[in-house]
């Protein structure tokens, strides 16, 4: 494919040097080790001027990707929509909504991203639609048509009654009454996204098709939005049966054979003992990647507790996964801190540390920027990354974070952290050239201390967080074990000190890494068990906060002392002395 320059240069573009253009690795497994970046379209960067959001301005953002040590970027819908659901409410899958440009916008962006060395992943919405969409206006006007039974209809709102309501604060029911069709319609989410109907052999065609159609424009994966919720049957939560999985393993098998290396990653908001199905089985693959929820708000919880013993339960209690697998994490479900999976004590608490005032919650959960809700405390940004970047899976930053963005918690919905990203000092904070503030997608954060916060001056201080940050990506890519390796709890003295290590090893040794993480507010001093690595040479490959740091061993006893300052966190490498056979 021939590159095509940008017609003007878009505003707020970073003073880098070229990225080198490595392409792409060979590597199959490369998702074990990435470091994936949530870009939201609409806010990134504004090529043309219109105050929105596109692929052009994506596409100029791509060296600072690359500088920064992104290895893929997920963005979230673009498809032609309503806009009343931040774009997941979608009224053509095949199409790009014109205000991010046009398909030709998009294969480019992917193939730049590509020469950079960045995957490209994509959201595809397979449990609904908008009420806009042509499959749903022809469904509810032609019951007898080719359409009619795309969505689930029904004479009566009493079916399917054991079904929870996700959205309980905007929805009293999963059916909505259609005047038009003179039936309910069923929708687990917004009554403005009817839900497909999966018992239709049509409907698993048509969205295979959507899939094998953007496939075609060489994207790296899919994540498969609210993917639980496929199939409903009576007297059933209507979540995870069976028909689901077996249309995810349908979709799976489609993929390996026409698009062979292309993941899937599962949005399955519920616990890992539940989720853990979606990975399917080595005969009978489904998901690469499943997002691993409720060791999330377990971070948050254990910073105000200054106990990880939350964190530790959450991960005692998650099952081991196929070998074909791997858990997808985040500082926060892309947009919120989400609280589904905690319980009724916990969500108290979570809501009087993070969100005291009632515009902080959303629907189960708490819709605030990451900076604000740690208190734009440096050292507990820097520990929940450390946290982030070394317990089981792969992790995807939310953009903006990385510079310490705010919020605007008076914008409706999720549209608080979902301002545009601020690139400089010039106009509109570079991300947009449109004559008026009117026309931007969303308005910039005005609040003091907040909005003046950017990524050019940030660039500029060797101090930053955002210098902070892009060093902690460089250490993890310097240590695939945090990616591919086994993961072990281990025992410490100390209630504040989570303590694991992450573990390749080879006939001739290996090379473990100790990861130690203070969440408490306070210096300890802990005592880490180690067994099995009596007399291992030890090398610190992190150390944060800066300051002055002990040299520690591990004793004969196999036992390890530390000291760890206030959120302190600490990654030593301990080299394994040879066994004898």
């Amino acid at each position: 494919m021939t590159s095509t320059a940008l017609p003007t240069s878009p505003p707020g573009v970073p003073a880098l040097p070229p990225a080198p253009r490595t392409g792409l690795g060979e590597d199959p497994q490369w998702f074990r080790t990435a470091v994936f970046y949530e870009a939201l379209l609409r806010s990134f960067a504004d090529s043309d001027g219109d105050g929105v959001g596109d692929f052009r301005g994506l596409t100029s953002r791509l060296d600072y990707l690359a500088w920064l040590g992104v290895d893929a970027i997920w963005v979230p819908p673009f498809y032609p929509s309503p806009m009343r659901d931040g774009g997941y409410d979608i009224s053509d899958y095949t199409g790009i909504d014109p205000r991010y440009g046009t398909v030709e916008d998009f294969e480019e962006m992917v193939h730049e991203a590509h020469a950079r060395g960045i995957r490209v992943v994509i959201d595809m919405v397979l449990n609904h639609t908008s009420d806009a969409h042509p499959w749903f206006q022809a469904s509810r006007s032609d019951p007898e048509g080719p359409y009619g039974d795309f969505y689930v209809w029904s004479d009566s709102d009493e079916v399917y009654v054991g079904t929870r309501i996700i959205f309980v604060d905007t929805e009293s029911s999963n059916w909505t009454w259609d005047e038009e069709r003179g039936q309910f319609f069923w929708h687990r989410f917004f009554s403005h996204q009817p839900d497909l109907n999966y018992d239709n052999p049509a409907v698993v065609e048509a969205v295979t098709d959507v899939v094998r159609f953007w496939a075609r424009t060489g994207v790296d994966g899919f994540r498969l939005d609210a993917i639980p919720y496929l199939v409903e049957r009576e007297g059933t939560s209507s979540e995870n049966l069976p028909g689901t999985h077996a249309i995810v393993a349908r979709l799976a098998a489609v993929l390996a054979e026409e698009f062979p290396g292309t993941i899937t990653i599962a949005e399955a908001n519920q616990m890992p003992s539940e989720v853990v199905a979606y990975f399917g089985t080595p005969d009978a693959p489904e998901c690469t990647m499943c997002f691993h929820f409720p060791v999330m708000p377990r971070i948050f919880r254990s910073l105000r507790e200054g106990r990880a013993d939350s964190i530790r339960q959450v991960l005692a209690e998650t099952p081991e996964i196929p070998a074909h697998g791997q858990w997808g994490t985040f500082l926060r479900n892309h947009d919120e801190l989400t609280l589904e999976m905690v319980s009724d004590d916990e969500r108290a608490l979570m809501y009087g540390w993070y969100a005291p005032e009632g515009r902080m919650r959303a629907n189960v959960g708490i819709r605030r920027r990451l900076s604000p809700l740690l208190g734009d405390s440096r050292d507990e940004i820097m520990l929940a990354h450390a946290l982030l970047l070394s317990l089981p899976g792969s992790p995807c930053l939310y953009y903006g974070d990385e510079i310490g963005m705010g919020e605007s918690i008076w914008l409706e919905d999720r549209d608080a952290v979902r301002t545009p990203m601020q690139w400089d000092r010039s106009a509109h904070m570079g991300f947009s050239a449109a004559p008026e503030t009117t026309a931007l997608t969303l308005p910039l954060i005005s609040a003091p201390g907040w909005a003046e916060r950017n990524v050019a001056d940030a660039l500029a201080d060797p101090g930053s967080l955002l210098h902070a940050l892009r060093d902690l990506l460089a250490v993890r890519r310097r240590h695939p074990v945090l990616g591919r390796g086994s993961f072990l709890m281990r025992l410490s003295s100390h209630a504040a000190v989570l303590a694991h290590t992450r573990q390749d090893t080879t006939p001739d040794g290996g090379t473990a890494l100790l990861c130690l993480a203070n969440v408490g507010d306070e210096e300890c001093r802990a005592v880490i068990d180690l067994p099995e690595m009596a007399g291992a040479r030890i090398d610190v490959v992190l150390a944060g906060p800066e300051g002055a740091h002990e040299d520690v061993v591990v004793g004969e006893d196999g036992r390890l002392g530390i000291t760890l300052p206030p959120r302190g966190y600490r990654w030593l490498s301990l080299s394994l002395p040879v066994r004898e056979s």
